[in-house]
Order: C-alpha cells, then structure tokens, then sequence
C-alpha cells in the first residue's frame, strides 16, 4: 500500500522540519511504502525551503488560498503521486506521527475514512471558545449526518484513493466537515481514533481573535445547514418570520373586536408583507430540499 502523508503549511518553518522528521521515524519502521508531500499555500518564510531538505515532495501555491483550496490541491498531488491511503496531518505539530498507524490500521481492517478524534483521545492544551466551537461543529455534523461524530474539526485523518476520487469538495470555508458529511452520504464507512493533541507552539495564525474564531464558527454552522439541511434552515427562518406576521395579525383581530381597524391600513399591509416573505422562505427551503435530493 502507497502512502503519502500530506501536510498543508503556511508560514510553518519553526516546525515543518521536525515534523516531516518524526514521520519519516515513524514511517520507516512500518511496512509501508510512503512519501511525505508538503502543499505550501503561499508562505513567506522559508517553509518550502526546509520541508525539501526534509525530504518531503514539495508544491507551492504562488498565493494564500486558504485551507479548503489547500486541501483540494493535496488530493490532486497525493493522487498524482499514486497513493493508495493518504493521511492528512497539520503543520504545526499538535498532532503526533506517532498516532499515524493508529489511523492505518482501520484503513487496513476496511475503514475508508479514519478521523483522528482529540475528544476521544488527550487534549493537553484547547482553548475554551475553541472547544466549544469545535463541540458545536460536531454536534450539527451528527446531526446532519445521523452518526455520532466526536471531533469534526480534526485535521488529522485517513482516507482511501477512492475517497479522495470520489468525494468532490466544493466549500471554500471549510474542507472537515464537508468531507465527512458527503463521505457518509455516499455510503463510506468511517470511524474515529483516539489521538494525542499537544498544546501548540507559538501563536496560531488561523485563531488570532478568540471572538473572531467563534463568530467565523457560527457563520460556517449556518453554512454548513443551508447546504446541507435546506428546509431545516430555511424553514427554521420562515416561520420565525410567519409568526411575526401572526402575532400582528392577532394583533388586527383584537383591534377589531375592541376598537376597529380603520386607520391601520399600513399595519394591514405589513402583516401581509411579513406572512409573504415568511412562506415564500418556507416554500424555498422545500425546493432547496428536493433539489438536494
């Protein structure tokens, strides 16, 4: 079986040597037959400079595209490279080489996709607004997906040539989750291991803003449900927008029985307006369904 093991970077030169290091130790003293591949989204600093010395096949983006185009790229490479298992691992050495054999086992015991879970496994060091963030992001995940899922968000996984053929991903906010609910959809199967998540080095460059992160995550939970549960979000939103339209009309009727209606013409108007908007959403979000289906 041909592995490679992938690595996305941006700006990640204090810790790229290492990391290609301890995987090609642990790689070495397995059966398999491996390539290190590094996708360097742009970077500044020497991150392709060290990564090749390290031994890693390296390919650069001229630019910084962002991890979901990141991502993409990898599947290309990995692909052109003849890999049969690709294990996705971050950069900046929070999840251990060590564990990559975990995560082949299960590709060898007929698993096509194997999650890294840190939930399942040790966390050393998360902060709070990222564990919740990360803990909500699951919970819509397996609530979209009907399978318990533990750690969405992992960037750390395992997952067969036909995965990577066959999965297409098309979101440009994030590569997880989308890879995991279409691998389901289709009939994939999947399981999570324990792994080890060490504190990270230095300051992160994807979570500058610990308010940030959490309205970007809130964002992406909407994203991910429009995409995925049409009539959930939509219908979610045309009701609330119905039942504004209700309580004014409720509103008309009392008025009706007490004092009249004349004179609220514009108020008449709105309800309409509101009850309007409220269905034609609600009537979006069956079409968006079917159209999904």
């Amino acid at each position: 079986m041909k592995v490679v093991v992938t690595i996305p970077a941006y700006n990640e030169e204090k810790t790229i040597g290492q990391l290609i290091s301890g995987i090609k130790r642990v790689m070495s003293s397995t059966k398999y037959n491996y390539e290190v591949l590094v996708v360097d989204d742009g970077s500044r600093d020497r991150t392709a400079d060290i990564a090749r010395n390290a031994g890693a096949v390296v390919y650069s983006h001229p630019m910084n595209y962002g991890l979901a185009e990141t991502f993409r790229t990898e599947l290309q490479q990995c692909l052109k490279l003849g890999a049969d298992t690709i294990v996705h691992i971050d950069a900046d050495c929070q999840y251990l080489p060590e564990d990559i054999p975990k995560l082949l086992k299960e590709i060898e015991n007929g698993y096509d996709l194997v999650l890294g879970s840190r939930f399942k496994g040790r966390i050393e060091y998360m902060p709070f607004v990222n564990r919740i963030g990360n803990k909500a992001f699951s919970m819509v995940i397996s609530n979209i997906t009907r399978t318990r899922i533990t750690d969405a968000q992992t960037g750390f996984r395992a997952f067969t040539r036909k995965v990577a053929e066959e999965i297409r991903l098309t979101s440009d906010h994030t590569y997880t989750q989308e890879q995991i609910i279409r691998a389901i959809k289709q009939k994939f199967r999947i399981i999570e291991v324990p792994v080890y998540f060490a504190r990270r080095r230095g300051r992160s460059r994807l979570i500058k803003n610990p308010l940030g992160y959490a309205f970007r995550a809130w964002i992406n939970i909407l994203r991910v449900y429009r995409d995925y549960e049409p009539l959930k979000f939509f219908g979610l939103i045309g009701i609330f927008i119905m039942s504004i339209g209700t309580v004014i009309g409720l509103y008309l009727v009392y008025l009706h029985f007490t004092s009249g209606i004349v004179g609220h013409f514009p108020l008449i108007m709105l309800c309409v307006l509101v009850l309007s908007v409220g269905l034609q959403i609600l009537l979006f979000g069956f079409m968006a369904d079917m159209e999904r289906k």
